[in-house]
């Protein structure tokens, strides 16, 4: 496996929580609530180790989208702050379905963007024995990485 593939799985466990919760009835919100706390999780984890290793290895090795990084950055802030809002919002307030789908949608958006427009010119740079150095690091770095989204780099305000 190589670091691209681990981010694309990353990708393909959000979606799956995401297409639960869209399949939850309204009154449901005990599932909800447990849907978006495992997407809170698993998003934390993932712009964790975006940040700290992934987006380094690309500035470093593949300049011709090294601009996008920061873009990047700031779509993880965004998503971040949407995060905390629904970690401390009740599953039964009105606001939280419509939070949770406005950040599902801005998530989709990222992952759109890195899987079509990034991840082949990432590929291309850095070669296959470079992208599987750089998996072992993102797998090592799931296990150390904080469950607290304000841990995530990007969450802080500059």
């Amino acid at each position: 496996m190589d670091a691209i593939v681990l981010l694309r799985e990353d990708h393909k466990t959000v979606e799956k929580l995401f297409k639960a919760f869209e399949k939850t009835e309204d009154e449901d919100t005990a599932e909800r609530r447990r849907i978006v706390d495992e997407v809170i999780e698993e998003l934390t984890v993932h712009a964790w180790i975006e940040e700290q290793y992934s987006y380094p290895a690309v500035r470093e090795t593949a300049p011709n989208i090294k601009d996008h990084v920061p873009e990047s950055v700031e779509e993880h802030h965004a998503v971040v702050w949407t995060l905390s809002e629904l970690k401390a919002m009740d599953a039964s307030d009105d606001r939280f379905k419509a939070k949770t789908t406005v950040s599902m949608g801005q998530v989709r958006h990222h992952v759109e963007e890195e899987e079509q427009d990034r991840f082949p010119d990432v590929r291309k740079a850095m070669g296959r024995n470079r992208l599987q150095e750089l998996c072992a690091q993102l797998e090592d770095a799931k296990e150390q990485a904080p469950r607290d989204r304000l841990k995530v780099p990007s969450a802080a305000s500059k």
